[in-house]
């Protein structure tokens, strides 16, 4: 059995190539299920993301890993460190599975606990996630799809996913996945929506953040990673994802069945939603459903607009943490300012400088926080809420304004302690969202495929 590495192209008339990675089989156990659950957070392998001009030198060896994925690079580095992976525990008890199940029955609620599906379903979240709900919306029914071959992709999209992030790992994956599901049924957007329209947003939901390095792009343009050069520093990550998901779906040969013309087209949309979470296209898409609102001329029987409001809601549901219950809220504002922290103690000990919000000693998890919820996901969810005027929206908002009285009163309680020495990270975070070189403005036409 082999596995493909990340998918790479000289330009988009050629087919995509793909690195086959060897030894992966000794990874993994019978099921397909990995042969180890990945510890919790270990070090990035600076290795990895610090490729000098002078790589292409060192050897055929060294070329290979070069170009592997991140997270298969991580499996290669540990076998040849001699690390031998343990085997897990694959059984749960049945009482913890009749639990998930009935967790799975509420899965189209906004209170939905995704921590708590993660530990009933011992770390393997999104396989029974996105299976249920395939198979509510009628979605294996519809397309002809295999059962075993659609599993065999969803347990390749999980380990795909770094489970040493603290942040971006498949937890997170699956509560964009989550939120993506109940915005699909929103009443507003629910009755025009095709099953292509759904399966895609899903689809795009669980692989938007495929393979993600736990670093972000400005890092990777600083230690010159060959991935910036290969995007040209454009949506590097976004782009990663689109193509490291399209090279799952190739490789599992989930659609290899329907028409070539419709996986082609299954492929485009898929990369166009993926690259609308880039953060830096903040102010294009607000800008866009600012004038549609405005103007009232979003007629979602048109599959262009209904293709626009899918990539609102994706963007709705990659950065909808804010809008959740405080606890889980929390869970999640801590977990990305870790990941945060240790980019900046990575770029520390490199010497590099310090990227925006990455400094510990100076960006606090409030002041983070207040900063992004302000600058970012209060006028996302506002112009969200204008489109939909449902109960959901407006719920969400007020989780959103209750959450962020509760980082004030944290700061609060903090700058009195500390004398009255607390930042601000306002600034930073907005300029990150409107930031937007030439080059990033140009960004991959929709049109594209991988």
């Amino acid at each position: 059995m082999k596995r493909c590495g990340e998918i790479s192209f000289d330009n988009p008339d050629q087919n995509a190539k793909c690195v086959c990675m060897l030894g992966d089989v000794r990874v993994r156990g019978q099921t397909g299920v990995p042969a180890e659950r990945r510890g919790s957070y270990p070090f990035i392998d600076f290795r990895l993301l610090n490729n000098t001009a002078h790589s292409g030198e060192i050897g055929t060896k060294k070329k290979v890993k070069r170009l592997l994925s991140f997270q298969r690079y991580f499996h290669v580095s540990r076998l040849h460190r001699g690390a031998i992976p343990q085997a897990p525990l694959h059984f749960l008890d049945e009482d913890y599975l009749g639990q998930a199940r009935h967790m799975l029955s509420k899965v189209g609620m906004w209170d939905f606990d995704i921590f708590l599906f993660d530990r009933l379903t011992n770390g393997n979240t999104l396989v029974p996630l996105l299976c249920h709900l395939f198979n509510i919306h009628g979605l294996i029914h519809h397309f002809q799809l295999d059962m075993v071959t659609l599993h065999r992709f969803l347990v390749m999209v999980q380990e795909d996913y770094h489970s040493q992030n603290p942040y971006h790992n498949a937890v997170h994956a699956a509560d964009v996945t989550q939120a993506m599901n109940c915005f699909l049924k929103e009443p507003k957007l629910s009755s025009f929506l095709t099953p292509l329209d759904i399966m895609l947003g899903l689809l795009s939901a669980v692989t938007h953040d495929l393979d993600h390095p736990g670093v972000n792009q400005l890092f990777l343009i600083k230690t010159n990673h060959h991935l910036c050069s290969l995007y040209q520093n454009i949506s590097v990550l976004e782009n990663h994802h689109w193509r490291s998901a399209v090279c799952l779906l190739r490789e599992s040969r989930l659609f290899a069945h329907l028409p070539k013309e419709m996986t082609q087209d299954i492929e485009q949309r898929l990369g166009s939603l993926i690259l609308a979470t880039d953060i830096t296209r903040q102010k294009e898409f607000l800008t866009r459903l600012e004038n549609h609102l405005k103007n009232q001329d979003l007629r979602l029987e048109d599959a262009q607009n209904r293709h626009f409001i899918l990539q609102i809601a994706l963007k709705c549901a990659d950065i909808c943490n804010p809008c959740r219950i405080w606890e889980v809220s929390k869970q999640w504002s801590e977990r990305v300012c870790e990941e945060f922290y240790r980019q900046g103690d990575l770029e520390q000990k490199f010497k590099l400088e310090i990227s925006p919000l990455c400094n510990q000693q100076e960006d606090s998890i409030p002041s983070i926080q207040i900063g992004f919820m302000t600058h970012i996901a209060e006028p996302l969810f506002k112009k969200w809420y204008h489109f939909t005027e449902s109960p959901l929206g407006e719920n969400m908002l007020s989780h959103l304004t209750t959450n962020k009285a509760k980082w004030k009163s944290i700061q609060h309680t903090q700058h009195s302690s500390n004398g009255g020495s607390s930042g601000s990270n306002s600034n930073k975070i907005n300029d990150h969202a409107g930031q937007g070189t030439e080059n990033e403005e140009q960004t991959v036409n929709e049109g594209d495929s991988p």
